[in-house]
């Protein structure tokens, strides 16, 4: 291990791999194809729970047989209502299909993130990228503004997204070398200024509706999902984590530091650049559909590094696959912990991140 990479691995708090020799990564103790079998298992576990419960109760099996007899009707034979085939495939499927696809989104655009910053502490929320996300969505919520069409929501999101992330980045780096400690402070800063300029444009609001309808969204749900809010995330998180997968090696020199990167060849300011504006893309397009979900960007990395290691090409899919898992249990518990009453799911990622961050920033002191 060179000295440049053991600063690194001081500085992030992230191990990290090495970018030659085959025997110098350190892998999981668990062999890779095995924790992703394990994984996706999970994520197919967690969807069926979400299908299965609800006011409505499907068994699992009588599930698959609907799902099976609506991709051919060879494969199940007919044996339920026509009411639990409408609830399988138009409410609950549409709705656990988002779910997977924000947890997705959310954990690998965490984990690029921290990569992108070189700190193990970076998440979507907070350094204010889904808060600026949330101004744009809101400014569309509340203003009425269709200037996009249908695609007004998703593009306002991104382009806040967009804006926080950068100006949180030239903060941090304003006066000298970005700290870890400069970092949070202006994401934090920048948080709380972004959502004060959402509260406020809904408590301006003169229409109750409105108003109601864009504080339902501030705390993160995914209540009234339909086929159509599914698939411009679906498409926008694919293609997000297909260029993330595309430059695993940059992502994977960056944790060695700027300029160890440099060296190797790497234009690390244009590649950032370009960086940036996928994640806030993936992230703008996932909060217009979700609102303000929070944590999960930053608990998955972490979790899939002590799984599979540090390296991007194993960590990215392991990061989506638990990311997605996770979502769709959490809307789970969210439907049915106090029914008939829904609680925002971001709320419950809230109460399971906030101690795991807390934990997270002793365990970075005591390194």
């Amino acid at each position: 291990m060179t000295g440049a990479t053991r600063a690194a691995e001081a500085t992030t708090g992230i191990e990290v791999p090495a970018t030659s020799g085959p025997k110098t990564i350190r892998r999981g103790a668990v062999p890779y194809p095995v924790v992703l079998a394990l994984l996706a298992a999970l994520v197919v576990t967690a969807a069926t729970a979400g299908i299965a419960a609800g006011s409505i109760s499907v068994p699992a099996e009588q599930v698959w047989g609907i799902l099976l007899h609506h991709v051919h009707p060879a494969l199940a034979e007919q044996t339920w209502t026509p009411v639990r085939e409408t609830i399988v495939i138009d409410v609950r499927l549409p709705r656990v299909l988002l779910a997977a696809v924000v947890g997705a989104g959310l954990s690998v655009s965490g984990m690029a993130l921290q990569a992108l910053v070189r700190n193990p502490l970076a998440d979507p929320m907070l350094l204010g990228v889904s808060s600026g996300a949330s101004v744009g969505a809101v400014l569309v919520l509340v203003l009425g503004v269709t200037l996009f069409g249908v695609f007004s929501l998703p593009v306002a999101a991104f382009l806040g997204a967009l804006a926080a992330l950068v100006a949180v980045y030239l903060l941090a780096r304003s006066g000298g070398r970005m700290t870890t400690v400069r970092l949070v402070l202006a994401g934090v800063a920048m948080a709380e200024v972004l959502s004060a300029v959402a509260s406020f444009l809904v408590v301006t609001s003169d229409d109750p509706h409105k108003t109601q309808s864009a504080l339902r969204w501030m705390l993160g749900g995914l209540a009234g999902t339909t086929w159509t809010s599914v698939w411009i995330p679906v498409v926008a998180v694919l293609a997000g984590t297909a260029v993330l997968l595309g430059v695993c090696r940059s992502l994977n020199l960056l944790l060695a530091g700027e300029e160890a990167a440099a060296a190797l060849g790497l234009d690390v300011h244009r590649f950032r650049g370009a960086l940036f504006t996928v994640v806030a893309l993936m992230i703008g397009t996932v909060v217009a559909v979700s609102g303000q979900i929070g944590f999960v960007g930053l608990i998955m990395p972490h979790v899939v590094r002590l799984l599979v290691g540090a390296d991007h090409r194993r960590a990215l899919p392991a990061a989506a696959l638990l990311g997605a898992a996770f979502l769709i249990a959490a809307d789970l518990a969210a439907r049915t912990l106090m029914s008939p009453e829904e609680i925002p799911v971001g709320i419950l990622t809230a109460l399971v991140g906030g101690p795991f961050f807390l934990w997270l920033m002793r365990r970075k002191a005591a390194r």
